[in-house]
């Protein structure tokens, strides 16, 4: 795929944007711009020409209780680590006109080496969370390796995971 994700801007045409999920098109139509502004998440779209967003994904810093984590991953953590540092995806969305050309798979692998990236030259995270809206999320972060996380909706792909990956 030729285009590239960039920073949502006011030239792209949010109003437009629909993926099916209310909450999803809500969040891109009237809180995302708000977001990156208080700078609590930001948001990266996928578009051709700058104005039609084919789909978008949003990043933010975030911590996961020690414990929440699977033992093998704990057994590697420093004990004096109680929280630990994470990338959160909070959300990924595909305009519905768009869905099955793979779209949702090529955010992904965005998202994975923008976090990774940063993880390495920036500000560290061992790992990348999301928290799946739906079955069918869960069965697609499932397909590219995340796992769930016991005793919570969230999963998690470990920064050693994505580096392979790159």
């Amino acid at each position: 795929m030729s285009d590239l994700t960039s920073l949502l801007a006011a030239s792209h045409e949010k109003a437009d944007f629909s993926c099916g999920n209310d909450m999803l098109d809500n969040y891109l139509r009237k809180q995302a711009k708000q977001d990156m502004k208080r700078k609590l998440s930001a948001c990266f779209v996928l578009s051709d020409d700058d104005r039609a967003i084919k789909g978008y994904y949003t990043l933010s810093s975030a911590s996961i209780q020690r414990s929440l984590l699977p033992e093998a991953v704990i057994r590697k953590l420093p004990p004096s680590y109680i929280d630990l540092p994470v990338t959160l995806l909070g959300r990924l969305a595909v305009a519905a006109q768009f869905k099955g050309q793979g779209i949702g798979k090529f955010l992904l692998i965005d998202a994975l080496k923008r976090s990774y990236n940063t993880s390495v030259t920036n500000v560290a995270s061992m790992a990348i969370v999301v928290d799946p809206i739906d079955n069918d999320a869960i069965g697609f972060y499932s397909k590219y390796g995340f796992v769930s996380l016991p005793g919570s909706c969230k999963m998690f792909i470990a920064m050693d995971t994505v580096e392979q990956l790159f």
